[in-house]
């Protein structure tokens, strides 16, 4: 068995290719035959190439997310830049590139099979100049338009996309018993980038970061990010041009892919998917913003605020999140994705009460009038700094909550992809015995099938991120504070229903799903 790369794609040679592959011939790093379900191809061949490949694919689409959740806690700065924007606008802000980023996803995932994975992993890392050339332009210009801003940060949804094709790529390269960790593996790398954007930001642009070691530098120049991330989107077209793989076996048209729509699974997976990673993006989205709100006072941009320091603790949800999501992959490899899940969701629901919990022991903080402040005079008054101390005590249990909700989302991100696959392998195996061309022709189309079942359920999924800073900031929402309260009681009576529906489906004694442990 060989591999031959850089020469003209043949026709595939799985045994529903002749229905499957585009008529076309097309050149580059193409791999024409990849079997990774043979031990012999895999241990000689396959699994030194799959490594390479989900490495470049890590660093990409690590970087996909960081673009894409720029904006997160770029809005905690805004003021101290000289814009004037409200709560409410800074979420659309926070919102407005998770609405882009879950629409795009279904093209991404479509354009791994049309142009290849190596291929479009180096137009996606182009891509990500777009929305950084953007914001190095406008944040040094604070007489730009509200609206203007809106549509810079829905272009770094363009980051949000490249998961979609990622994942679907990866899916490819890897056997059915190695993709639940690989599928985590490339999914976390590309999450701890919301982590390390919110980690790195602050400091990058002249803020107060890393628990305090760095102090703020007297100005803030949010420029400076825009360089940073805009130039590893460079390195990481380049790698991915030089070091990645397209494979022939990925090949499908898009009618093939959409045609997954028709499965109830497919729908079924997405509804769960949007209570795990919704809930892990739109609450990494979210969380710099919830905590400068609840935790930190600062009536004008030119007095020292006090409280908790949004920059010391904003990237740790999406961190944790990130470190258990391949830790969910894994456990959903040994013990199987729904028993994962549905521990996930328990774990969710337990978590959000706690923290709604928190939210109603913070004591209000009396207002104080912006316009009759001096920077140079002002002095906190003994009300306000008395409830900002107070709420900083309750701040201790609102970090643990939040952060025991983050490992179980994370958790079950990986449990959930992992299941879309194995889902798609019993259908599969039900359409001959072990060895027949039927079985062997429906393994073939499960595997580009659950591909395409793992964009749509990504893009459905990444909704929550547009739908969770929305409930905290809509603009028919006058006291975002109240919202929070409100909304995260929501959101653990949503965690219930997707506990009770993975259950009914794919755990329940005795049915098909349950048997194959999926």
């Amino acid at each position: 068995m060989t591999i031959e790369i850089d020469t003209p794609r043949p026709t595939a040679t799985a045994p529903d290719a002749d229905a499957t592959a585009p008529p076309r011939r097309r050149t580059g790093r193409w791999i024409d035959h990849w079997d990774p379900e043979d031990t012999a191809f895999w241990e000689s061949t396959g699994k030194r190439v799959a490594r390479r490949n989900l490495a470049w694919s890590i660093f990409a689409e690590h970087l996909g997310f960081s673009v894409w959740l720029l904006w997160s806690v770029t809005a905690t700065f805004l003021a101290s830049a000289g814009f004037a924007f409200t709560p409410q606008q800074l979420f659309w802000l926070v919102a407005a590139p998770n609405l882009v980023g879950s629409l795009i996803r279904l093209p991404y995932t479509f354009a791994v099979p049309r142009f290849g994975a190596r291929n479009w992993t180096v137009v996606s890392a182009l891509l990500l100049l777009v929305p950084t050339a953007l914001f190095a332009f406008f944040v040094q210009r604070p007489d730009t338009p509200y609206w203007v801003f809106i549509v810079i940060a829905a272009t770094a949804g363009v980051g949000g996309g490249n998961f979609a094709s990622s994942m679907a790529s990866i899916n490819f390269f890897y056997p059915a018993s190695r993709k639940g960790t690989a599928l985590g593996l490339n999914a976390a790398g590309g999450n701890l980038g919301v982590s390390l954007v919110q980690l790195f930001l602050p400091v990058i642009v002249g803020g107060a970061g890393l628990f305090g070691l760095v102090a703020a530098s007297g100005s803030i120049h949010l420029e400076r990010a825009a360089y940073v991330w805009g130039g590893l989107a460079l390195v990481a077209a380049a790698g991915a041009f030089f070091f990645m793989n397209n494979l022939a076996v990925a090949s499908s048209r898009p009618r093939e892919q959409l045609r997954v729509v028709r499965y109830r699974h497919t729908w079924i997976m997405a509804f769960l998917y949007i209570g795990t990673f919704g809930s892990f993006i739109g609450f990494s989205a979210a969380m710099p913003l919830l905590i400068k709100i609840n935790f930190f006072n600062q009536p004008t941009p030119d007095v020292v605020g006090i409280g908790v320091n949004v920059a010391s603790f904003a990237f740790l949800g999406a961190l944790v999140g990130s470190i258990t999501r391949p830790f969910g992959g894994w456990l959903a490899d040994r013990f199987g994705g729904a028993r994962v899940t549905v521990l996930s969701f328990a774990m969710m629901t337990l978590g959000t009460l706690a923290v709604l919990v928190t939210l109603t022991r913070l004591t209000p903080v009396p207002k104080v009038d912006p316009t009759t402040v001096d920077p140079a005079t002002f002095t906190y008054p003994d009300a306000v700094r008395s409830a900002v101390e107070s709420n900083e005590q309750v701040f201790w249990f609102f970090l643990a909550a939040f952060l025991f909700v983050f490992a179980a989302s994370g958790m079950g991100n990986g449990s959930t992809y992992r299941m879309i696959p194995i889902i798609w392998k019993v259908r599969a195996e039900a359409a001959g015995p072990e060895g027949s061309p039927e079985r062997g022709a429906a393994l073939v189309r499960a595997t580009r099938e659950a591909s395409a079942v793992l964009g749509i359920v990504g893009a459905i999924g990444a909704i929550g991120g547009f739908l969770i800073p929305m409930t905290f900031g809509a603009p028919w929402i006058d006291d975002p504070v109240a919202a929070v309260r409100s909304a995260f009681a929501v959101f653990a009576g949503f965690y219930v229903v997707c506990l009770l529906v993975t259950w009914a489906v794919y755990l329940r004694p005795g049915s098909a799903m349950s048997r194959a442990r999926v």
